[in-house]
């Protein structure tokens, strides 16, 4: 499939990825909607899913957010127009949704996020704004016109009144109207706009990167796990002082090893991140097998040929060390040596697994012992 409009992915990232935004008409030819509106309706009333309501004008006030869960009545007690259901995470509950993510595997899995859905009847949007992280908008339902362009950032004017970020004083530079397959790319901080046609469903592939704030507290609070965290600054070449208050360069000379040591360790750095980058978003979908198996049926499917894939709302990711790789699932590390190292990238390649590379595996009793923790903890199941 096309995805692309007849770019190589590499173009992509080339020239568009972080740089441009990119219309692509008929990237997923002929698209019918995996969900319909009255779905998305029924998983906003659920509890686990995460879901939101936004009003254009609400009772004289601009741009209002109403979170979920919601009760049925709510539906019939909107209006008619100008108004939008987001339901976040879709991916997680919808297989054929999820599916839409493996064409986007030529972005790493950890930068990966999910699929959030918003339905608007005609004149629905929620108002001008710019995101913190590139998204793939492609419309799955109706028609959606899209105003887009310009840098924005915190300094860019906002609408008073509303708990959203909403552009004001905002014109874009671009207008272009979706019909069902067509997608529209926008790299993070270009300000854009869509509006409902018509009763329309638009998918939005969002992508995810820490902030510098996510790294230093993050890592250093994985540090401060370790065993010798807990050990105390000595000096026993303590000198008397002309002044007792005076901090002594070698003070401060120690502390900046101390952290240099601990923050340059490369080992401990790329540990902390794979747990990290694949901790799942919803705790909710990633539940261990209702009937837990034993490695014996667990290698009898493998080697009938089932098909083992992820859990929709698992993560996967692997780094290689020198000596070993580190397989990171649901925020997890497992460590393997020697010739059970390649199943990490089998593991990681996509959500559907290679049955019959799996199967080479099946023979080792500590990998098909991780394979089956894996499927009874809820990050893979049989399809």
């Amino acid at each position: 499939m096309d995805m692309l409009g007849g770019l190589t992915a590499s173009e992509f990232l080339r020239d568009y990825w972080q740089k441009k935004p990119l219309v692509i008409r008929q990237a997923f030819p002929d698209l019918e909607s995996p969900v319909s509106p009255d779905e998305l309706a029924g998983l906003a009333c659920e509890e686990t899913v995460e879901s939101r309501i936004v009003i254009e004008n609400d009772d004289g006030k601009p741009w209002q957010l109403h979170n979920g869960p919601f009760t049925p009545e709510r539906f019939s007690q909107l209006p008619e127009q100008n108004w939008t259901l987001l339901v976040q995470g879709l991916d997680h509950w919808v297989p054929e949704i999820a599916d839409l993510l493996e064409h986007f595997r030529f972005v790493p899995n950890w930068r990966l996020d999910d699929i959030m859905a918003s339905f608007a009847p005609k004149g629905g949007s929620v108002g001008p704004h710019y995101d913190q992280y590139d998204v793939f908008l492609l419309q799955a339902q109706g028609h959606r016109r899209w105003t887009f362009g310009g840098h924005c950032d915190h300094t860019s004017p906002r609408v008073e009144g509303t708990p959203l970020r909403i552009l004001s004083s905002w014109d874009g530079e671009e207008t272009v109207t979706l019909a069902p397959g067509d997608m529209l790319y926008l790299p993070p901080g270009i300000g854009h706009h869509g509006v409902a046609e018509n009763d329309c469903i638009t998918l939005s592939v969002g992508f995810r990167a820490p902030t510098i704030d996510d790294i230093l507290t993050g890592f250093t609070d994985f540090l401060c796990g370790q065993s010798d965290a807990s050990d105390h600054l000595n000096d026993p070449e303590l000198q008397v002082q002309d002044n007792p208050g005076t901090i002594q360069p070698a003070v401060i000379d120690k502390l900046d090893a101390i952290l240099r040591e601990k923050l340059g360790d490369r080992r401990q750095l790329s540990l902390w991140f794979g747990q990290y980058a694949t901790a799942p978003k919803n705790m909710d979908i990633v539940v261990p097998a209702e009937e837990p198996a034993s490695t014996e049926e667990f290698a009898g499917a493998i080697r009938a040929g089932e098909q083992l894939r992820w859990n929709e709302g698992s993560r996967f990711a692997y780094y290689d060390f020198d000596d070993e790789t580190a397989l990171f699932v649901d925020g997890e590390q497992y460590l393997l040596k020697g010739d059970a190292r390649p199943m990490a990238a089998l593991l990681c390649a996509g959500a559907r697994i290679d049955s019959a590379q799996l199967a080479r595996f099946a023979d080792d009793e500590a990998l098909l012992g991780l394979l089956c923790t894996l499927y009874n903890q809820g990050s893979v199941y049989f399809e």
